[in-house]
């Protein structure tokens, strides 16, 4: 019974993590898809619904995702796409809430060509 409960209580707390993500501009990095940020509409399991998304290519200025997450990425050598509406990224392994700072930087599209 105390197992049950435990996981009960875990799955709850996931929940509320999730609830607290959803509307606010996220990395999400996938299994096979690589890095995207837009505003978080879903995550369910390891689906992820992205508005507004944008995949990043390649990034300088950040050694990991966490550090991208929270001060962007330089602006020569980056590639960030122009948005789509919507996006369903499937095998969303890694989420990350992305500071205000990194959220306008991350905004802005990098491709020359």
């Amino acid at each position: 019974m105390a197992t049950a409960t435990a996981n009960k209580l875990t799955t709850v707390r996931k929940l509320i993590g999730v609830f607290k993500m959803i509307g606010k501009f996220v990395l999400v990095r996938t299994y096979s898809a690589g890095v995207h940020c837009g505003t978080l509409v879903s995550l369910d399991g390891k689906n992820a619904v992205l508005k507004d998304a944008r995949r990043i290519w390649r990034w300088r200025g950040a050694n990991t995702l966490s550090e991208l997450s929270q001060q962007g990425a330089e602006q020569d050598w980056t590639r960030i796409s122009d948005p789509v509406p919507e996006i369903l990224l499937t095998e969303a392994i890694e989420v990350i809430p992305c500071s205000e700072v990194a959220e306008l930087n991350l905004k802005v599209s990098r491709w020359t060509t």
